[in-house]
């Protein structure tokens, strides 16, 4: 029983809602390639590896500021699990990432060695400056060129609809622990541009993400891709307006749905437009 509750404490550590939802969208573009099988299944190993190094490394870092704050929903900070349990899943994580990274072309490999920098960087104290999220933007920005095995290179316009899109995860990511992260002296861009502007930047960066997927392809964009436009036009609109009441999420929940419909618009358009 003991052996099963220090496993789910390791899983809950990973961060796993991230990490699968990142892994799912790998899988879509690394399966829309031109890449083989095999190919593609050591491609989504490696983003599912890095991710889950990522989510532990967070939480090794971040366990001081999370038992101050009282984080009961982080198994470091709650003592669920030992440091160096957590450690070890990092290590094991992080080196499964990088050699299954170089069984890629050595462009794309080094594609996504560069984006697990970055998403190190962050943990290990990026997050907390004002370039926060640079190293989203960068590491999600690269997601493609990896999943392409760089034949062929993915357009600059899908390069930047998921560097926006990653801009956009971090911020959603960072605002319901505004309050907490400013409380343990951590003031990231969302931190210092405060609740509300956060809120609009999240917006504009999905709205521009649907613009980018949706007028970035060659040819005319096709009449279910071009409807995503005014929908998620209108989800953001609406969620705002019903923000105004206290402790509403409804700008937040509307972020999240526009989010959602970049994703599956990005799988939609996939790495085989380029």
């Amino acid at each position: 029983m003991k052996q099963l509750s220090t496993s789910w404490a390791l899983v809950r550590a990973s961060h796993p809602l991230p990490a699968v939802a990142v892994s799912a969208v790998a899988t879509g573009l690394a399966l829309g390639s031109d890449r083989g099988p095999a190919s593609a299944a050591c491609a989504i190993a490696a983003v599912l590896a890095g991710q889950l190094s990522v989510g532990w490394l967070n939480d090794l870092v971040d366990a001081p500021r999370d038992a101050r704050v009282g984080r009961t929903d982080k198994p470091l900070a709650a003592g669920e699990i030992r440091p160096a349990a957590v450690r070890a899943a990092f290590i094991a994580s992080a080196l499964a990432a990088v050699v299954l990274s170089l069984f890629s072309a050595p462009l794309a490999a080094a594609a996504h060695l560069a984006a697990l920098a970055c998403a190190w960087a962050y943990d290990l104290g990026v997050k907390a400056t004002a370039f926060s999220v640079v190293p989203f933007a960068i590491a999600f920005g690269l997601l493609p060129a990896f999943l392409s095995n760089g034949d062929p290179f993915p357009p600059p316009w899908l390069i930047a609809a998921a560097a926006t899109l990653g801009s956009a995860a971090h911020f959603v990511n960072v605002l319901p622990d505004l309050a907490d992260d400013a409380a343990t002296g951590v003031r990231g861009l969302p931190h210092r541009l405060g609740p509300l502007p956060s809120r609009l930047a999240t917006a504009a960066l999905v709205l521009t993400t649907s613009l980018l997927l949706v007028l970035g392809p060659d040819g005319p964009p096709s009449p279910l891709a071009l409807g995503t436009v005014p929908l998620a036009v209108t989800i953001l609109v609406t969620g705002f307006m019903l923000d105004n009441r206290p402790r509403s999420r409804a700008a937040f929940r509307a972020v999240m749905l526009v989010a959602l419909i970049d994703v599956a618009l990005l799988l939609h358009t996939g790495i085989s437009a380029a």
